[in-house]
């Protein structure tokens, strides 16, 4: 069996890497779509389009997998959170009527539970224990 290789970074060094690069991925994905699209109707939608959502989940899975799989799982689990929390606070803050902060909310929550899920699907691939060794597979 091998030992799995964790970093010589420290932990908070690899959260605080996954908020900044959450941070630049969602003004990367998101932050440049600001208008909302009126429909003939008179409805609205937007800002964003679903595409800019799924790219944003989609590219925020390789650093989360990559903590995961050096065995970073609190920063895998919190580093995305927070800068997401800290985007979209920041992003949609100018919001009159208050409300922003329940989407804020939504967006922490949402990323939370999937950070968890990544994590552990990838600790459970590589059959990788927090202190031990990654599992044989014969």
């Amino acid at each position: 069996m091998t030992r799995a290789r964790k970093s010589r970074i420290p932990q908070p060094l690899w959260t605080v890497a996954l908020t900044a690069t959450s941070i630049a991925l969602w003004t990367a994905w998101l932050g440049w779509d600001q208008h909302r699209d009126v429909h003939p109707d008179g409805s609205t939608t937007g800002p964003y389009e679903p595409w800019q959502v799924i790219g944003l989940a989609l590219t925020l899975l390789l650093p989360v997998c990559w903590a995961a799989y050096r065995r970073h799982s609190l920063a895998a689990t919190l580093g995305t959170p927070l800068g997401l929390a800290i985007a979209s606070f920041y992003d949609w803050s100018d919001d009159d009527s208050g409300l922003f902060v329940i989407g804020v909310g939504l967006v922490v929550a949402g990323s939370l539970v999937g950070c968890l899920v990544v994590t552990a699907l990838v600790r459970g691939m590589f059959g990788m224990e927090e202190g031990g060794e990654r599992g044989s597979r014969v």
